[in-house]
């Protein structure tokens, strides 16, 4: 099939899926659990693209490591909404869009939640999309280096997001700041570990051609939202109001790329 073909078809399922999602949240009154979707829903596209394509070398390793990436975040995601319930941004959203414009649930999580997260997760996982659908050969340096960063990523958050799983446990941590591990030379492993395996992925797709090479919008979009919109932003705000020690941790810990910690502060 052609790329434009395939991406339709992508679109239309993953719409469909939204919005069965979608309908459950309205049942439930919580859209908490679509963060769970961001990743398991591109483990799904990375998928139904290696079944339309023509299974090359490069469409077997994207499949796998964006199913790899996709659904490891998926059931961390799904386990944390289960184990502490609805979270207060979309509960603040959604009794915001209720105050200030009189919308319903129902409509506010179609279009602040769902809507905006399927397109931008679409746009997010072209890489993985398109840089299947090119014939290709054995892969070349690029993309093994692609896949080097990629598995790098994955494994780096996978290791920050469960020292902070033990953290949060630990009844004797109780309001204050995990700054051991990988949290001692980053603020945000999870997030630095997203944009690795993203920008890790994207190369094994420019190998591919022109078409793999100008998807470089997906880590782009990746990167900016982790660190300018709904990732890094939102939570070093919700951190500030709940640990005092947090503007200390700031002050000597990087906030995105693993550093060594600055001496001093």
């Amino acid at each position: 099939m052609d790329i434009a073909t395939v991406l339709a078809v992508n679109a239309v399922i993953s719409a469909a899926v939204f919005l069965g999602l979608w309908r459950y949240a309205v049942a439930k009154q919580d859209p908490s659990f679509i963060d769970s979707w961001w990743g398991a829903g591109m483990a799904l596209i990375a998928v139904l693209t290696f079944i339309q394509s023509e299974r090359g070398p490069h469409a077997l390793a994207l499949t796998l490591l964006g199913a790899a990436w996709g659904l490891r975040l998926g059931y961390h995601l799904i386990r944390r909404w289960r184990r502490e319930g609805p979270d207060r941004r979309y509960s603040r959203m959604m009794a915001d869009a209720k105050e200030t414009k009189g919308w319903s649930f129902a409509k506010a999580s179609l279009i602040y939640v769902f809507s905006l997260q399927a397109l931008l997760q679409f746009i997010v996982c072209l890489p993985v999309q398109v840089g299947q659908l090119a014939p290709s050969a054995a892969l070349g340096p690029l993309a093994w280096a692609g896949v080097a960063v990629a598995i790098f990523g994955i494994v780096f958050e996978t290791i920050g997001d469960a020292q902070l799983e033990r953290f949060k446990a630990d009844p004797t941590k109780a309001g204050k700041v995990l700054d051991t591990g990988l949290w001692r030379y980053t603020r945000h492993p999870n997030y630095f570990g997203d944009a690795c395996a993203w920008w890790g992925i994207y190369l094994v797709a420019a190998e591919t051609g022109l078409p793999g090479a100008l998807t470089i919008v997906g880590p782009i979009l990746l990167t900016f939202l982790l660190t300018r919109v709904s990732g890094i932003p939102t939570t070093e705000g919700s951190m500030r109001r709940k640990r005092p020690d947090y503007e200390a941790y700031v002050a000597r810990t990087s906030g995105f790329i693993p550093m060594p910690p600055k001496r001093g502060s």
